[in-house]
């Protein structure tokens, strides 16, 4: 499990994406404190670390990148059992919010450079 706290180049999380699954890595988003998690089996593995060190569950978001998508809308899915939570009005596993959305894929950018 790797936190980024500077941009990862897409050669190494196609690296990371071929060592775990083949084409995707599991990442948890903190919207509020800019951080991104990835590497991992579960989300939940993610967001376990993430809330042990002080983030908030309502600011936690899954995703799955596609590092061979990178530069399309297809690269970040926005797809997580955690991510299912009717009382922020999310009943799917997918993030119903467009300004998430849009906050999620905008650190994204920041964090994974070509």
């Amino acid at each position: 499990m790797k936190l980024l706290t500077q941009p990862l180049k897409l050669a190494d999380l196609k690296q990371i994406a071929q060592a775990r699954f083949g084409d995707l890595v599991k990442a948890v988003v903190d919207i509020d404190k800019k951080l991104l998690v990835i590497d991992a089996d579960l989300h939940a593995d993610e967001e376990k670390y993430l809330l042990e060190s002080g983030s908030g569950q309502q600011s936690l978001w899954g995703i799955n990148l596609y590092p061979e998508k990178f530069g399309s809308e297809n690269f970040i899915e926005f797809d997580s059992m955690i991510n299912l939570r009717p009382t922020q009005n999310n009943r799917s596993r997918g993030i119903a919010d467009a300004k998430i959305r849009v906050q999620i894929a905008a650190l994204v950018k920041n964090l994974i450079k070509s």
